[in-house]
């Protein structure tokens, strides 16, 4: 795993719980239903990091008898699991709280102290943001926010980032509901903007669970990657031809790779176990992520009798 995620969610660890304790300390004084959404916000963002570091401790151990393949799987599934804390947690609390003071509004203090501790708000977020960003960036390859976040396979950098952008945006919907309340005495504009802040964050639980649920199931490398991998195998003199390259990510830089070649019928077995100890050999040199290796020597004929044995069954 690379350093530069720990460090991000490190950052981010820490100025969320700064944050929270802040947040909730104003909306305990004014009574502002916004910055207790904000302060719940930021409580499930800080155990969300705990989660995630403690998937990527998990996710490095090495393989035994149980899990022969390892643990890699750890980091997606704490992944997945923070993507739920959100949704159920942070969303469905800031909709509650919201919805509930929209019906039975109350009294509110000073706003003067929900300035200040969103403007602090602002710049601790806005420094873990601008560091998440800039790892996020960095791992792009000349490929656009959508291309990355589809094909990351490490989850922890697009769900920091997800998460403190739905952060700072949050910070500006309870800023505008605290100030519209205070200008207006309409307490209605603070409890609209808890359902805001609860809507922002469902909206972002649901897209970092379907990013996360694709890895977590058992998601293949990326395509350069499986066309990489039958060009080494198709280069080898011995090799006939490549029938198939499945491919799946056990980890975010752990791939697993089942290749089917058919080799030519005047091969021996010793000419057989060179090319495929040379196949093995390259993918690892090209393709360090790639950890485990399974060739499987198979006629076309026989491959696509296999296949059309499988769609009978399926359906």
């Amino acid at each position: 795993m690379a350093s530069g995620s720990k460090k991000v969610i490190y950052a981010a660890l820490a100025g969320n719980a700064l944050i929270a304790v802040t947040k909730f300390t104003a909306a305990a004084i004014t009574g502002s239903s916004a910055m207790l959404s904000e302060g719940i916000h930021s409580l499930v963002d800080t155990g969300n990091q705990v989660l995630l570091l403690y998937g990527l401790k998990r996710s490095v151990r090495p393989a035994d008898r149980e899990f022969p393949f390892g643990y890699g799987k750890e980091v997606y599934f704490w992944s997945f699991v923070v993507a739920i804390l959100i949704f159920a947690v942070g969303a469905g609390v800031s909709l509650y709280e919201g919805i509930h003071n929209l019906l039975q509004p109350g009294e509110h203090g000073d706003p003067r102290l929900n300035y200040i501790v969103l403007g602090f708000a602002f710049l601790f977020e806005g420094f873990a943001f601008t560091m998440a960003l800039r790892e996020f960036n960095r791992s792009r390859d000349g490929r656009n926010v959508w291309q990355m976040i589809r094909g990351s396979k490490d989850p922890t950098l697009f769900v920091v980032l997800f998460e403190d952008s739905a952060a700072m945006a949050g910070i500006v919907v309870a800023f505008l509901g605290v100030l519209l309340t205070s200008l207006t005495h309409n307490p209605l504009w603070d409890s609209g903007a808890s359902i805001v802040i609860g809507l922002i964050l469902a909206a972002v639980a649901i897209l970092l669970a379907l990013e996360t649920k694709g890895l977590l199931i058992g998601e293949s490398a990326d395509p350069e990657v499986v066309r990489g991998i039958s060009e080494i195998a198709e280069l080898q003199p011995e090799v006939l031809h490549v029938n198939e390259v499945l491919t799946m990510h056990i980890g975010p830089q752990y791939v697993l790779v089942n290749l089917s070649v058919e080799f030519r019928d005047d091969c021996v077995a010793d000419q057989i176990e060179r090319a495929i100890a040379r196949i093995d050999r390259s993918l690892r040199h090209r393709f360090p992520d790639v950890r485990r290796v399974f060739i499987e020597a198979e006629s076309r004929l026989s491959r696509q009798l296999r296949s059309e044995e499988q769609a009978a069954e399926g359906h």
